[in-house]
């Protein structure tokens, strides 16, 4: 009996330890086993243990408070009763380390899993974030680049903008040129009448004056 309990025992602390060390791969076997214990069958069967231990463990505790009550009793305790005495009380240690490593070997497997998911999550988030930073690069890098296009496009339009203007300002001097080459036009047109009505003019004085001389001849 108490051989069993102390192989149970070293081997809870064995994988107590595991569970809190890590070391190389013996933390995950240690994992897997505990799972595999709270998988199927293995919760009942462990309920059945713990609450055998304890039934044991309580007759334990009761049988060594009878013999501390006898030796209070007679005022001494016989040999047999120490040895009883003695007996018990490392049988109730044994199972009452036992079931605490088993609790804390529960505990341990909890937390554990817990922080692996913790991890998991974690690392998830890390890479989103990662991602999320490098879209945010890509788009300050497309930003730049939207930005040094539309100054370029800003200052091609203010090129053409002065284009505009120089072509408005010669069409505006064309349009003057033509509008003085056509009031040109039209006082030569004007004097070119006039200079007929004095050609007419002449002529028939020629006339006259060619009649006179006839005339008098």
């Amino acid at each position: 009996m108490f051989q069993l309990l102390f192989l149970v025992l070293f081997a809870e602390a064995a994988v107590a330890l595991l569970l809190m060390v890590k070391v190389g791969p013996l933390r995950e076997l240690a994992m897997r086993g505990v799972e595999q214990v709270k998988t199927g069958k293995g919760p009942a069967t462990v309920k059945t243990l713990a609450c055998t231990l304890s039934v044991i463990l309580m007759s334990s505790v009761t049988t060594i408070v009878k013999i501390q009550n006898r030796g209070h009793k007679l005022g001494t305790i016989s040999p047999m009763d120490q040895v009883l005495w003695r007996t018990h009380l490392l049988e109730a240690s044994l199972i009452g380390y036992t079931l605490f490593l088993a609790f804390v070997i529960d505990r341990l497997h909890h937390y554990v899993q817990k922080l692996i998911t913790l991890r998991k999550a974690a690392k998830i988030s890390r890479e989103e974030v990662e991602k999320l930073q490098m879209e945010n690069q890509s788009f300050r890098e497309k930003e730049e680049k939207s930005s040094s296009e539309i100054k370029k496009l800003q200052q091609d339009i203010a090129k053409l903008s002065e284009d505009m203007k120089k072509l408005k300002s010669e069409s505006d001097d064309h349009e003057r040129k033509a509008l003085e080459a056509e009031s040109h036009v039209n006082a030569l047109q004007k004097q070119s009448e006039e200079l007929l009505l004095e050609y007419d003019r002449l002529l028939e004085d020629n006339q006259i004056l060619q009649t006179q001389l006839h005339s008098m001849a």
